[in-house]
């Protein structure tokens, strides 16, 4: 048996992949996640659970475990684009943790590890900005960079003086709004392309938005551009509530103070996590021009340095090549010491589009339990007058117990009842009629087409996400996909249990990587760890005889 580590454990889909091979031992776990904890804990009884990547003291693990064979996870990465950076944050605080993986790897030194991630990974928007801890590590190992222009202001909003306030920090913390002031007024703005919603959002905040703009009149004077702005807003805040302004015209006027605080954040944000900025502009839109390296070219420049020793492949993997009813991609890397093998190998999918599994037969035969909507209440459904008799092979393998628990549906409003009415299997929430998708998302011609999906029992589904959110329907009946429904799509076995609260249920699947999956990956994985053990024992008689 290898002895294995996973890292961002989540619910514990990978550990279970792992697991049900029977040739690896989960010896620790780490996961923040409280809810994901209580899963794994439950699932994994055998294994250690530990909380903060972070925080990890990885002498100690060794100490405790003996030597670690594999190092598995997929560290949450979100990288950044041009989308990112019209958002209030510049930097996902996410990417630090691929940086904690890598840690990891380099402190136990296993003889191979496992990493997964969105297939998005291979792309360059999965970049760091660089930091000052970062310079020496980049020339250490080569790691290539190059320029980025971040822009935290657009030239439309801008004015000369805002260069020397996000040079510095004094000044960036004297004119940035508290949290919650900031998420205020945001979300009137948010809703600025729905002006039902937005109205709604208004009156609902009344009180609130009237003692902010009573607050930023206080502060007015008219030698300061961003307090102009900020009393422009209040303004325009009080206009509405006077009959004065239209939403519409609030909206324009709250526009640019809502910009600046999003350039006083970002910039913020480069301070706080010791970006390395080569110069500031102001030549058009207010930006910082600094360096970055793909998350890619830092993970394997490092460990395939003769330092560290890995060999690597790396891919993008489809689960319904697997055995997996569902089209997820996902993004793998397997890394190899190079005196175990000279090459890293990813297993193959080995089942064709044609004979990919289907909705149908990963949840038909569970499509007449009865639903349950109260987490706290889930006792179980006994399974003994469901038959077996028409299980497919995949149901069969899922199907390993007979009371199934988590079968818990949202409770849903009479609105989404009657889309789902109308809604046929493979439709999405762009088949509604324009006159029921009012009053629903801020912009309902931009809403994705994962949203109100009802899944096709011929197919595999797309990828599985929290279905909950995207409110996916059932290919019969009009009700959502159950928690256990969404897990059987990501192939978790029914014994297999989740806790916590509904939504954190949903979310803890959907980030889950599938079983099946994972237990390809282990399967290809321990057979390149045999080939060398048996070659290590070999030798040993070999010479052992020879000295005799």
């Amino acid at each position: 048996m290898y002895s294995v580590v996973d890292l961002f454990a989540g619910a514990g889909g990978l550990s279970l992949g792992f697991r049900q091979t029977q040739k690896f031992e989960i010896k620790a776990a780490f996961e923040k996640n409280l809810n994901a904890q209580k899963t794994y804990i439950k699932n994994h009884k055998d294994t250690d659970m530990y909380k903060d990547v972070c925080t990890a003291v990885y002498e100690d693990i060794i100490n405790k475990y003996g030597r670690i064979d594999v190092v598995i996870g997929g560290p949450p990465c979100q990288g950044f684009s041009n989308a990112n950076r019209q958002k209030n944050h510049a930097i996902s605080q996410n990417n630090i943790l691929v940086k904690e993986y890598v840690r990891a790897i380099l402190e136990l030194n296993p003889k191979a590890f496992i990493m997964e991630n969105v297939s998005m990974l291979k792309s360059n928007v999965h970049r760091f900005y660089m930091n000052e801890d970062d310079i020496k590590v980049v020339e250490r190992y080569e790691i290539p960079t190059i320029q980025n222009t971040l822009v935290l202001l657009e030239e439309t909003y801008a004015d000369k003086t805002f260069l020397q306030i996000v040079q510095n920090i004094d000044l960036i913390n004297k004119y940035l709004w508290t949290e919650a002031d900031y998420l205020l007024l945001n979300v009137v703005y948010r809703r600025r392309k729905n002006n039902e919603k937005c109205k709604k959002t208004l009156i609902k905040y009344k009180k609130k938005l009237l003692e902010l703009a009573g607050h930023l009149k206080e502060q007015y004077s008219d030698q300061d551009e961003i307090l102009k702005s900020n009393y422009e807003a209040a303004e325009a805040l009080e206009g509405y509530f006077l009959n004065a302004l239209s939403v519409k015209d609030t909206v324009d006027l709250i526009e640019r103070t809502i910009m600046i605080q999003r350039m006083l954040s970002k910039a913020k944000e480069l301070f706080d996590n010791k970006i390395v900025v080569d110069r500031y502009t102001a030549d058009g839109p207010i930006s910082a021009v600094l360096q970055s390296f793909a998350v890619l070219d830092y993970i394997k420049n490092i460990l395939e340095s003769d330092d560290n020793g890995y060999t690597i492949d790396d891919d993008v993997l489809c689960a319904a090549s697997f055995g997996v009813p569902q089209k997820r991609m996902r993004y793998v890397i397997m890394g190899i010491k190079k005196n175990i093998s000279e090459s890293a190998e990813l297993p193959k999918g080995c089942v064709s589009p044609n004979k990919y599994a289907t909705v149908e037969d990963a949840m038909l035969d569970i499509s007449m339990v009865p639903t349950i909507v109260d987490a706290s209440k889930d006792k179980g459904i006994p399974l003994e007058d469901i038959p077996r008799i028409k299980l497919s092979k995949l149901a069969h393998k899922l199907r390993d117990s007979d009371i199934l628990y988590n079968h818990i549906i949202t409770a849903t409003r009479e609105t989404a009842k009657k889309r789902f009415a109308v809604i046929k299997q493979g439709e999405n929430f762009h088949s509604l009629d324009a006159s029921m998708k009012e009053d629903t998302y801020t912009d309902a011609s931009r809403t994705q087409n994962t949203i109100y999906l009802r899944l096709k029992y011929d197919e595999p589904s797309g990828t599985v996400v929290n279905v909950r959110k995207s409110m996916w329907i059932h290919p019969e009946h009009n009700r959502a996909v159950s928690i256990r429904e969404a897990a059987r799509l990501q192939t978790f076995p029914d014994s297999f249990r989740f806790e916590g609260t509904k939504d954190s249920q949903y979310q803890q699947v959907g980030n889950a990587v599938p079983p099946i999956l994972a237990e390809a990956i282990a399967e290809k994985l321990a057979e390149i760890l045999d080939k060398y053990d048996y070659k290590s024992k070999k030798q040993k008689f070999e010479l052992s005889t020879f000295c005799k």
